[in-house]
């Protein structure tokens, strides 16, 4: 192997005149004295580089590179790129519908969006996308795999996935335009069932639009709420602060933190709690980053809610983008969020106060034959009678069995847990009046 690479490997080096014993690297913070390295190196690149390269090119891409450098979510956005973003926050973009972020030079999956080509396809938070269209992501930045990702809608693309304890696998998605309703809801008996898809402008307002529909549908009977954020990649920080004030009546929700102690930002909740203090389970998976941790960990340390499910993402960082005019905007940076009681979310994520894994439902056959009323002699339920002389009422057996792969199990049990909370609060609240 060793020959084999020197054999591929050619590299010229020029005459150079030997460095005198004085010379050294300067090591200054100056920057004309490392802007002079800059434009040096990108001169040498324009002459001597074996594909012509334009300036304005290796200027966006070493903007990118140092951003990218810092971390995996800042960046330098051309204007295509910022039209892009401004589309996504408005709900409608192009594209296959997944989050994705940079790790270890891979496009790792932080969220796919339900009912997406993505999502369709079994693409799972975690999963890594390490070819598209059979070309490795190796060497691109984020951005240029996100714009391989997205194109015109009905076409195809296809990627090479990465999960953890399977071979690599391809899989082909036909784009499509993603239009994403923030919030979707339903009435799960007499529990009001919020499923918050993504933070964008219009989450908040249509969260109770929900609240106030299940709240008429269900009338009196209602007894608590199930908040659903898994595999929502975040959004906007006001509408994460909105939709946790939606049910906190009072204190902190989040905060931000910069370099600068004076810059610390905080945010608070107004009065009023719009579900009057029904119990609430709140929902999370790897796949709720950012502003979905926001809420869980704002409705946690209030003892607001009950989180369930798995740990989050751990997405805790605050990207402000600050224009180029003519140029673009550079994506950076600038802060931590923390949670009321002081919690960097950061790398660190929401821990649920019940886990909940994902499962496959197998539902076992019944036991007959295994009752009082089985036993031979065994009493009735009538006086002077035996239990086999009484004929059972026939009850109609209803199998889950056909179903049992469609159903959500982790839902099954954040159900169980709200249906829970609520007889509890209803005993409490009888002892109280005694």
């Amino acid at each position: 192997m060793k020959k084999l690479f020197l054999l591929g490997l050619m590299v010229v080096f020029p005459a150079l005149a030997a460095p005198t014993p004085e010379a050294k690297v300067p090591e200054t913070e100056d920057v004309y004295v490392l802007m002079e390295l800059l434009g040096s190196s990108l001169k040498l690149i324009k002459e001597d580089y074996v594909e012509d390269v334009s300036y304005k090119t290796m200027v966006e891409k070493a903007l990118n590179g140092v951003l990218t450098a810092q971390d995996p979510h800042s960046g330098f956005l051309d204007k295509e790129e910022m039209d892009e973003m401004a589309t996504q926050t408005k709900g409608e973009f192009g594209g296959v519908g997944m989050e994705v972020s940079s790790e270890n030079g891979l496009v790792r999956v932080v969220s796919p969006i339900d009912d997406t080509p993505a999502f369709r396809a079994g693409i799972q938070a975690g999963d890594y996308i390490t070819h598209i269209d059979g070309t490795s992501v190796i060497g691109l930045s984020l951005n240029e795999a996100v714009k391989r990702l997205r194109g015109e809608p009905k076409t195809k693309v296809k990627v090479k996935i990465s999960r953890k304890n399977k071979e690599p696998f391809e899989l082909t998605l036909k784009r499509d335009i993603i239009k994403v309703d923030p919030v979707k809801f339903e009435a799960k008996g007499n529990v009001g069932y919020l499923r918050v898809l993504t933070f964008s402008e219009k989450t908040t307002s249509e969260l109770h639009r929900a609240i106030k529909e299940l709240k008429e549908k269900i009338g009196a009977n209602l007894i608590g709420f199930v908040l659903d954020i898994r595999n929502n990649p975040g959004g906007l920080l006001d509408q994460a602060v909105g939709v946790a004030d939606t049910f906190l009546a009072q204190g902190e929700i989040v905060s931000t933190r910069s370099r600068k102690p004076e810059e610390t930002l905080r945010f608070s909740a107004k009065t009023g709690d719009m579900i009057d203090g029904l119990p609430l389970v709140v929902m999370i998976n790897e796949g709720s980053a950012s502003a979905s941790e926001i809420v869980a960990g704002a409705l946690q340390d209030h003892k607001r809610a009950v989180i369930v499910g798995l740990k989050s993402f751990g997405k805790g960082s605050v990207q402000t983008i600050r224009e180029i005019p003519g140029f673009g905007a550079i994506k950076i940076t600038t802060a931590r969020y923390f949670t009321p009681s002081g919690n960097s979310i950061q790398a660190k994520g929401i821990t649920p106060d019940v886990e909940i894994p994902r499962a496959e439902l197998k539902v076992l056959p019944k036991i007959t034959g295994w009752a009082e009323g089985d036993l031979d002699g065994a009493l009735s339920a009538e006086e002077g009678k035996k239990a086999k002389d009484t004929e059972a009422p026939k009850v109609e057996e209803k199998s889950d069995t056909d179903n049992a792969e469609k159903k959500d199990y982790q839902l099954d049990r954040a159900l169980d847990i709200l249906k829970a909370m609520a007889v509890f609060a209803e005993q409490k609240e009888g002892q109280n009046g005694k």
